[in-house]
């Protein structure tokens, strides 16, 4: 199957003058190799989740009892989130959830990663929770927003006198935690949450896959992209891997100032896409220590954005602001739908040009004209090139950028698959939220926070 394509060329000189050399990949070729050596020998939890059928298996077991719902909420958020909205969103209608039942032939799927009363208000109305399923999603099962929403969809079920067991299927750890307790104790049934597969590596295993497959998506073909993937990146060769070199990339423009990674789809069902990759990229890499203990402060900010939405609102800083932001481009070669311009007003010139095209030609020509003003400004920039948005394509894209975080990981000589940084907010949240065990934390936050010089108008 025809797979996706990256593009390095506006990331080298002399195509633009702020690039990389090619003698300055070679200078890291031997260290490559021995990082993707490191990686498979290593085998971090990510990288064996496409050959490992279990987590295929789990899902399409019960797909008969979740498919027979009128819809399926997802409680979750962070890595328990954003890989499910980037699958909905690439792979079904954006209008899915609105379309009729006949035409979807598949639940509703919502994704509740949020604790704001006014957007879980606003997704309980369009549900009856007679006919929903809700999919807690939570390794530990103390995630305070994921728990809290379990909470108010456990107060409806009861509210309308329905089994919980019935409603409810929770992701969680298969050994351990609150909802494994909750989940033995009533018989409510549970898939796995891989011990060492952190949250922003999971979407390809039952964290994400339960919501593609109750989507109609086909899980399988995610599978087969991002094995195929894995493959590929078993090529030690820095010039025929592009995980590895998209991350050596970075590394070295990192170095040199290029402190920020913009991620601009030029398809809105790409988009969130760029949303998953915000998180992996962020809290991946963004460290203060590094692995021999060290202050360090590393990270590469990462940034989303929408063509051609965002050519009128950021690409003026991309070109004339201060240059330290490397672009990646996602685009599309063919599209589900095409809409052809009507040839209307001819007798004006400022509109005559735009009747008879298509619209997928003028957005992918907007992108070639932003990316040749990138390049005239001297703006390093990329592109992955999608020959279609199918499942085998996006799971090659979630797979390459997984093995990309663990080569800049490498890079950068940090753990890239912790977030200590993500801690003291949770625990400050549990504290003043009242939760057992924190009343001296509390104590100590509202002492600090009574104590502080006040400036507001």
């Amino acid at each position: 199957m025809k797979g996706i394509k990256f593009d390095f060329t506006n990331l080298f000189k002399p195509n633009v003058n702020s690039g990389v050399t090619e003698a300055e990949i070679d200078d890291y070729k031997e260290e490559i190799t021995k990082i993707i050596e490191n990686i498979f020998e290593e085998k971090p939890g990510f990288l064996d989740v496409p050959f490992t059928r279990k987590w295929t298996d789990s899902v399409l077991d019960i797909k008969n009892w979740v498919q027979k719902f009128e819809s399926v909420v997802i409680l979750g958020i962070g890595g328990s989130a954003l890989g499910n909205q980037a699958l909905q969103t690439a792979l079904n209608p954006l209008n899915y959830n609105s379309m009729s039942k006949e035409e979807r032939k598949s639940p509703k799927v919502f994704i509740i990663d949020n604790v704001d009363p006014d957007f879980v208000s606003s997704i309980l109305d369009q549900i009856n929770p007679k006919t929903t399923l809700f999919n807690v999603i939570s390794k530990s099962g103390t995630t305070a927003e994921a728990m809290s929403n379990y909470l108010i969809a456990r107060g409806l079920i009861d509210t309308y006198g329905l089994n919980p067991s019935k409603h409810l299927l929770f992701t969680t750890d298969p050994e351990n935690g609150v909802l494994r307790k909750i989940a033995i104790e009533e018989d409510i049934r549970t898939l796995e949450i891989p011990q060492n597969v952190g949250g922003r590596f999971s979407v390809l295993t039952p964290v994400g896959l339960l919501s593609a497959m109750a989507g109609n998506i086909d899980i399988i073909d995610l599978f087969n992209g991002a094995r195929d993937m894995q493959k590929i990146l078993n090529n030690k060769n820095v010039w025929e891997n592009p995980a590895a070199l998209n991350a050596l990339i970075h590394f070295i423009l990192n170095k040199k100032g290029f402190s920020m990674s913009v991620m601009m789809p030029y398809s809105n069902r790409l988009y969130l896409l760029a949303d998953w990759y915000r998180q992996l990229w962020a809290e991946s890499i963004g460290k203060k220590v590094n692995l021999k203990g060290e202050v360090v402060n590393v990270g590469q900010t990462p940034i989303k954005a929408l063509g051609a939405t965002d050519q009128h609102s950021q690409v003026q800083l991309y070109n004339e602001g201060p240059n330290d932001k490397i672009i990646t481009f996602l685009k599309l070669e063919n599209f589900e739908r095409d809409i052809t311009i009507p040839s209307i007003h001819s007798d004006i010139e400022a509109l005559k040009y735009l009747g008879g095209k298509k619209l997928s030609e003028l957005l992918n020509t907007e992108l070639t004209g932003t990316e040749y003003a990138l390049v005239e400004h001297n703006r390093p920039n990329m592109k992955i090139i999608f020959p279609a948005i199918n499942a085998y394509n996006i799971g090659q894209f979630l797979f390459m950028y997984e093995f990309s975080t663990a080569v800049m990981g490498s890079l950068l000589e940090i753990n890239p698959y912790d977030q200590p940084g993500v801690e003291l907010g949770k625990k400050v949240t549990y504290a003043l939220m009242g939760r057992k065990g924190y009343e001296e934390m509390a104590s100590d936050v509202n002492k600090k926070l009574s104590e502080k010089k006040k400036v507001i108008i």
